[in-house]
């Protein structure tokens, strides 16, 4: 690339990978800088004992409470973002979470948008990760223009007699709309895919599909080894110059549009510290919103067991309900989602328990079944991220918990009565990220929010921040999808408005 590109994407998880991909047939020059590297194939990726107990990939970060204690966050830094260890579960929020929703903890505010809006993106996004999933099995799926492309990953025998008795029950199991290539990825191990990376194996992440399709085109770059460390603006409010940190030495780029996709927490914080006298409180916040409405998934994996059942599944990863998704089920208020988890093995579970032997482990997770519910969480402005100096501060303000626990309640209840009498669950803490978002939300009034609804910043002409941090709302699915799609919706916005003028 020569001279100055004309886009820096600073991030290449799945909201800049996305946006690149969807703005590499413009032609314009496009630069995404990475601060980690490439994940190597190595035999760690598929070593559980590495994973779970070792933590190999954790970064040697640390993060501070407000009160000033300390925590390892369990965010990666590398080429694909968190999307290298995730589920690949790519849902569309439902119809309903677009509009306001009042829940037992509160009010989940209106989107600045409809899902009629997004529905499009929605479906090229699914295109874009070669999404395997099947319509008409989920009552809350929303309107589809379109059908997926491939069928849906094939329950193992054990998991579809589960489905089958979670059936007889009442309850809508649906095939998890996935992305990942099954027969690729047991090609390389028999292990699941769930919190296990990917190195090119058969997961649709943002490396493998979308950031892929982008460097098919000669204009796009990937550089990595690069840490942003500011932005810096003009008299008009533009940023007029990036700022990075590679093999230690300091360096400039000056851009004409920049595209922030570092994540919910990274995003916001690089913001806060390009603050300047014509900024004194960061980067896009005339609306004082910036760093706050964090939203963090009330999580939970919940383990059924019977001697009576057999699990010889290897990724186990293929279907969920909704059935307490818009109601409890009993005209009360939502509770959330239910999916399966990977296959938790003994291996998996010692991470969690080291005093248990892994043999009594094993045996155990022979006789079960793993589940993992998930609730909204709702946005509040004292849910924020700060900095203190070098410091990242979160002060995560959990909410809607009492609805998460009737959740999990119903969740053990469904399953004792499908046949499993011992149902146990662990929650989920600040150590293992559920889909972190908000922080620099989208809107339409700058007194309110940050963004506008194409993820621009009001303040900041030429600066958009395409990541988990522009959702104004946490829903309770996966949100790697409704990420993918906004990005692409901008991605075409942008060459509509910017570059082609």
């Amino acid at each position: 690339m020569s001279g100055q590109p004309d886009i820096v994407i600073i991030g290449s998880g799945v909201g800049g990978a996305t946006v690149a991909a969807g703005l590499a047939a413009t032609g314009a020059e496009i630069l995404i800088l990475e601060t980690g590297g490439h994940i190597e194939d190595r035999p760690e990726n598929r070593d559980q004992r590495a994973i779970f107990q070792r933590g190999h990939f954790r970064p040697d970060e640390t993060w501070y409470e407000a009160d000033g204690t300390g925590f390892n966050p369990g965010n990666y830094y590398n080429v694909g973002g968190n999307s290298k260890f995730y589920g690949a579960v790519l849902t569309r929020y439902r119809r309903e979470d677009f509009a306001e929703m009042q829940h037992l903890d509160g009010v989940s505010p209106a989107w600045p948008i409809a899902y009629e809006e997004l529905e499009p993106w929605y479906g090229l996004a699914e295109d874009l990760y070669q999404v395997r999933g099947a319509l008409g099995e989920d009552p809350t799926e929303p309107t589809h223009s379109k059908p997926y492309g491939l069928k849906p990953v094939a329950d193992e025998p054990a998991v579809a007699k589960v489905r089958a008795r979670l059936k007889a029950k009442g309850v809508h199991p649906f095939s998890l709309p996935l992305g990942v290539d099954i027969e690729r990825w047991l090609a390389k191990g028999k292990t699941p895919w769930d919190a296990h990376p990917n190195s090119f194996d058969g997961k649709m992440d943002a490396e493998t599909a979308a950031l892929a399709s982008a460097l098919k085109h000669d204009n796009v770059k990937l550089q990595t080894g690069s840490r942003v460390t500011r932005l810096e603006t003009g008299p008009d409010g533009r940023i007029v110059a990036v700022h990075y940190v590679r093999n230690g030495e300091a360096a400039v780029l000056k851009p004409k549009l920049v595209i922030l996709s570092a994540g919910a927490v990274q995003s916001a914080v690089l913001l806060l510290r390009s603050a300047n006298d014509s900024n004194p409180n960061g980067l896009a916040n005339r609306s004082d919103q910036l760093g706050r409405n964090f939203m963090n998934h009330n999580s939970t994996a919940v383990i059924a067991m019977s001697p009576w059942f057999r699990n010889d599944s290897v990724y186990q990863k293929s279907f969920g309900f909704n059935d307490f998704y818009l109601s409890d089920g009993e005209g009360g208020p939502p509770l959330g989602n239910v999916q399966l988890l990977g296959r938790i093995s003994g291996t998996i579970l010692k991470g969690a328990m080291p005093s248990v032997p892994e043999w009594l482990l094993n045996l155990t997770t022979a006789h079960s079944i793993d589940f993992y519910a998930m609730s909204e969480d709702l946005p509040s402005p004292e849910s924020r991220v700060t900095v203190d100096g070098e410091r990242i501060v979160l002060k995560w303000v959990r909410s809607n918990w009492q609805a998460h626990e009737r959740l999990v309640a119903k969740l053990k209840q469904v399953l004792r009565s499908a046949g499993f009498p011992l149902v146990v669950s662990r929650a989920f803490d600040k150590r293992t990220p559920s889909h972190q978002c908000g922080t620099v939300r989208m809107g339409t009034d700058p007194k309110d929010a940050p963004l506008d609804v194409f993820c621009r910043a009001f303040d900041h002409p030429n600066l958009f921040v395409v990541d988990a941090s522009f959702l104004p709302t946490s829903a309770a699915v996966n949100p790697a999808l409704t990420i993918a799609a906004q990005a692409l919706r901008v991605a075409d916005h942008i060459a509509e408005k910017d570059l082609a003028a």
